[in-house]
């Protein structure tokens, strides 16, 4: 999300790096890594001492009957916190999985009623972000692009709960959460692409049984990496397990990393980027024509990158020094740059340098989950932004409220820390995905998951939501990867956007928050129907 992957496709909710948090370097390191192979001393020590296995706990959970108000009506419900034991081929516990479900009491029949699986990403976030801040029924009060301080925090009821159009299973994966691996698992048989897609879908299948929802319209719900995760997961689910969905909602998405990561050669990620930094140049009122309506602005942004400026990147070093100056001089139009500064920075801004420069002058460094919040500069000559201010303003809050509501509204108590967000997931993660047309593992993408996806449902539907304001996961890369996945028509037209004036946790922004609700809404409801 260069430097070391700050947590973030989490969506914090957005963690995709940590991958979208993290960067470039954490997932070129375990490329690398990959390739090279463990040290041998440290081969030698792990065959010669292997993990101890984990003790196994017994499955544990706690019922509680509450009731919210939601659009006028008063809806009872239960909600579930308990943890599920997943096994191996021999029947041998292998992880605990811990999960959050609310289920409306006062239906008559349930078993058709839709019901929703939510988590957030990193890889190495539990849900606390979706569930303490956009969907569940209790949410943690933030301050809106300002830091929301120490404790004590409120935490009220949500009015825009999901709960009156969908039942809701928030999950932990494996190393976030209360989630843990037991047994004879081990921590690398979940952290990854597909061993994390694996576990998620032995879960769904256990929770689907269990509670007699084979019938009920599903929905995935996911944010940053999490949205990774969720076109892989209902690509598997549909293709080997029979399991269709009938809906995926992606908040704040990312499907191809290359189009997060600027390496050397690679300008595409350049190109996706402008219209998000012309967002923030927006905001923070940088640009010399400031103009006031920002949908248009960005229109423009959007044209601009993909013509002149795409064609200035692909000329590469034959690029002559009187168009790179028109170019740089356009270029600063959108983004709020100094025409000096793209020219020595050869019209190619990274992100960690964009956050860094943009308020330089007011010795700010810009947010990277949104950019709608800032926070001191500390060295004021760094070229890459030192941390993210907006992950720090909400984190405090979020993980008081999820350790406070756990024990004391939903009375599960754990011995256990609950994981909000885990480097040590993310930094051993193993991006390796065999989806492609030739079968081998290549670049971290699920795009060709989502073609297989609507190939074997052409049924399926999916809803994107977009933040204006997101650095983590930049909006115009999401519209270039759905415009070019080569769809037919008719299933093109089963994938809607939704843009908002928030950054990558979308319900950060409580004036946006409504309208997220109504969107998520609206598509379950729509998708549901036979």
């Amino acid at each position: 999300m260069t430097q070391t992957r700050r947590l973030a496709l989490f969506g914090v909710a957005g963690l995709m790096t940590m991958f979208v948090f993290g960067g470039r370097a954490g997932l070129a390191a375990v490329q690398q890594q990959a390739k090279e192979g463990a040290p041998a001393a440290e081969t030698k020590a792990a065959e010669a001492k292997p993990a101890p296995e984990a003790a196994v706990p017994k499955e544990e959970s706690s019922v509680t009957e509450h009731t919210i108000r939601i659009g006028g009506q008063t809806i009872p419900y239960k909600a579930t916190a308990s943890t599920i034991l997943l096994k191996n081929d021999k029947g041998e516990p292998i992880a605990s999985i811990f999960s959050i479900a609310y289920v409306r009491t006062d239906v008559k029949d349930s078993a058709k009623r839709p019901v929703a699986f939510l988590y957030n990403g990193g890889p190495g976030s539990a849900s606390l972000w979706l569930h303490m801040g956009a969907f569940g029924p209790r949410r943690v009060l933030t301050k809106n692009a300002a830091p929301t301080g120490p404790a004590p925090y409120q935490v009220v009821d949500n009015a825009n709960c999901l709960l009156d159009k969908a039942d809701l299973v928030f999950i932990d994966p494996v190393g976030t959460g209360f989630s843990r691996a037991v047994g004879k698992g081990q921590n690398k048989d979940f952290w990854g692409v597909d061993q994390d897609m694996k576990s998620l879908a032995q879960f769904l299948g256990i929770w689907v049984n269990r509670n007699n929802r084979w019938n009920s319209p599903k929905f995935l719900i996911g944010e940053s990496y999490g949205t990774f995760r969720s076109v892989a997961l209902a690509n598997y689910l549909q293709s080997h397990d029979g399991m269709y969905i009938n809906g995926i909602v992606l908040i704040s998405s990312v499907l191809n990393i290359n189009t997060l990561e600027f390496y050397t050669a690679d300008d595409m990620p350049y190109i996706f980027y402008v219209p998000s930094y012309a967002a923030s140049a927006w905001y923070y009122k940088t640009l010399k024509n400031r103009p006031d309506d920002l949908n248009a602005f960005l229109k423009e942004a959007r044209a601009f990158a993909a013509t002149e400026y795409a064609a200035a990147l692909m000329k590469g070093a034959s690029l002559g020094d009187a168009e790179k100056a028109e170019v740089a001089k356009k270029l600063s139009a959108f983004t709020g740059l100094s025409e000096e500064y793209l020219i020595n920075a050869n019209l190619r801004v990274r992100l960690s340098q964009f956050e860094a420069e943009l308020e330089r002058s007011r010795k700010l460094t810009v947010g990277r989950y949104d950019a709608r919040y800032s926070g001191p500069t500390y060295d004021l000559l760094t070229e890459h932004a030192e941390y993210d201010p907006s992950y720090i303003a909400v984190n405090g809050a979020f993980t008081a409220a999820i350790n406070e509501y756990l024990r004391e509204e939903l009375k599960f108590s754990s011995e256990l820390t609950y994981e909000t967000l885990s480097y040590e997931v993310n930094r051993h993660w193993d991006w390796k995905h065999n989806a492609g047309p030739d079968g081998g593992p290549g670049v971290p993408s699920v795009n060709d998951d989502l073609v297989n996806a609507f190939r074997s449902n052409p049924s399926l539907q999916v809803e994107i939501e977009n933040g204006f304001f997101d650095l983590a996961t930049p909006f115009f890369a999401t519209e270039y990867t759905m415009d070019h996945l080569g769809l037919p028509a008719t299933m093109r037209s089963r994938i809607h956007l939704d843009y908002y004036d928030s950054g990558h946790m979308i319900y950060l922004n409580e004036e946006e928050l409504p309208k997220l609700k109504n969107n998520v809404a609206n598509f379950i409801g729509g998708a549901a129907k036979p």
